[in-house]
């Protein structure tokens, strides 16, 4: 077969993902805090871009702008008549005065007929710091250092720093020890504890890296737990239960029993925590009513990462024809614009290719983060105008109307792909009367129905089974497979595996736990009415 050269012209189409294109697909995923953040860092990489009320009203002149001027009176009024110009503030004669030799010490002494050092003290600066000291503050600028103008006034700065957990054992830790490899030690547990007040169970990492033997660690560990609030740097919750109860003198064998047997607080099983510390109905009763008033997170008392409020995206409100109003949050968008008339002025000096080269990128870039941005906020503001009218049974009823939705749905209801409504959906919110969701909240899986109707929401289904177990009585506690039976009742088609795993979802025991719960509670209720009864009914 020979080989042979040729040219050949084809036309062929394809997806280039281009700069410009990959910075629009990033903004769509991003949430309104990110993305203020990125335009933040394009204002100050880009300088022909401007924040859209960075420039003043139209009519008003810029806030520094014939304030001042050269020829200016800081001091007082200018006066049209001789001598009355800024040189006159001085008294008659005083410039006279400044520049006449005064003469010699003893010609300066005679003249006052008195000594000079009862005239200027001898450490004048000295003295007049005393004095400032010594003074009260009369003024806001003196006790808060900051101006006493009301355009100045900042609540701050009476505001003092919140103690952290950290900082607050810090304190503690340089007067409990004073070598400093302890010190080392328990600075390091101390990096260690988390928010709630726990340090890791096992310390044979940190004794590791600190070349100490385990001895020392659990010694430096012994004096950390002694510190305030009580119960702080355990390993577990026992632990820092058994802390606050030697704390509070109350730390006995029969406490002791309970604190090691916990698991069995939790499942309320009280005829075998009885057994185990050796007490009757009442001892236990009191006993777990101490555990009970104990704070099992000590470390939450303190100042911990602030939380950021959630900010929603897109609100709806209902409208004036019975349909619902859908608007973006404009105080999310951020507002920007490309400077074309610096631009243009800067393209007209600018010799170097270099310097052309750069204005004209930063130019591109501009546009094309505008474009991105309104692109945004059209694509984030379509995507949840067909969820709220695919969702009209939840916005009118509540969720138990919730529709089963997925992203083809919506995607093929807007002609957009599937990916680009899953990014939209990422951290993005919406306020609507029942609350605010976050967009992926109303895309649900769909169970099927049991007499062949329209399917059900997965989350309207575990909105049902939350009602169910809400209203079962003590006496007949519902389990997994009484309730598929009601749910089927209500033309619902569920496994006992998916009824389980939704409960558990929900953080909702089982039905062997609930009725242990749902009886002791009413074991509770009735003695505490026993009780106020026979206090009631004794003679006075």
């Amino acid at each position: 077969m020979a080989l042979t050269q040729r040219l050949e012209f084809r036309q062929s189409q394809s997806l280039v993902m281009t700069p410009q294109l990959m910075q629009a697909i990033k903004l769509l995923q991003l949430s309104n805090l990110d993305l203020t953040t990125f335009v933040e860092e394009e204002l100050e990489r880009n300088p022909l871009l401007e924040r859209a009320n960075d420039e003043p009203p139209a009519g008003e002149a810029p806030a520094e702008a014939g304030q001042f001027s050269d020829g200016d009176d800081f001091g007082g009024s200018h006066s049209d008549e001789p001598g009355g110009g800024p040189g006159e503030a001085f008294e008659p004669g005083q410039e006279e005065w400044m520049s006449k030799d005064l003469g010699t010490r003893a010609e300066i002494e005679q003249t006052l007929d008195t000594g000079l050092d009862n005239v200027f003290s001898e450490e004048p600066a000295e003295a007049a710091a005393r004095n400032a000291q010594d003074a009260a503050p009369t003024t806001y600028t003196e006790w808060g250092g900051g101006a006493s103008g009301d355009e100045d006034y900042n609540l701050e700065a009476f505001v003092a720093a919140e103690m952290t957990l950290g900082d607050h054992l810090a304190e503690q830790l340089s007067v409990a020890f004073t070598g400093a490899a302890q010190r080392m030690i328990g600075q390091y547990l101390i990096d260690l504890v988390d928010e709630a007040g726990y340090v890791p169970a096992d310390l044979g990492q940190a004794a590791e890296r600190l070349g100490a033997s385990q001895a020392d660690v659990e010694d430096v560990l012994a004096v950390l737990q002694k510190f305030d609030p009580p119960g702080v740097c355990a390993r577990n919750l026992s632990e820092c239960l058994a802390i606050q109860l030697r704390e509070l003198d109350r730390y006995d064998p029969a406490m002791q029993a309970l604190v090691e047997h916990l698991d069995l607080l939790a499942k309320r099983d009280i005829g075998a925590l009885r057994k185990l510390c050796g007490v009757d109905d009442e001892d236990i009763a009191d006993m777990i009513g101490e555990i009970r008033r104990l704070n099992p997170k000590p470390g939450m008392k303190f100042g911990s990462a602030r939380l950021q409020t959630m900010v929603p995206d897109v609100y709806v409100r209902p409208g004036p024809d019975g349909g619902w109003h859908v608007e973006l949050n404009s105080d999310t968008l951020p507002r920007v614009l490309v400077n074309q008339i610096y631009y243009s002025q800067l393209s007209k000096k600018i010799g170097k290719d270099g310097d052309k080269s750069y204005f004209t990128d930063a130019l591109q870039n501009a546009t094309w983060l505008v474009r991105a941005l309104d692109q945004r906020a059209r694509t984030i503001l379509k995507v949840s105008t067909e969820i709220v009218r695919q969702q009209d049974g939840f916005f009118t009823h509540g969720v138990a109307h919730l529709r089963p939705l997925n992203l083809k749905a919506v995607a093929d209801a807007i002609q957009m792909h599937e990916s680009t409504v899953s990014r939209v959906t990422a951290n993005k919110y919406m306020a609507t009367n029942r609350g605010t969701f976050e967009l992926k909240y109303f895309f649900t899986a769909s169970i099927a129905s049991a007499d062949g109707g329209e399917a059900h929401s997965a989350e309207a289904v575990r909105h049902h089974i939350k009602q169910l177990i809400d209203a079962e009585a003590p006496s007949a506690i519902l389990s997994d497979d009484t309730i598929v039976e009601r749910l089927r009742a209500s033309s619902i088609d569920i496994a006992r595996r998916t009824v389980a795993k939704y409960r558990e979802a929900m953080r909702i025991p089982s039905s062997v736990q609930r009725r242990r719960d749902k009886q002791s509670a009413l074991g509770n209720v009735l003695s505490t009415a026993m009780s106020d009864r026979s206090r009631n009914t004794e003679p006075a």
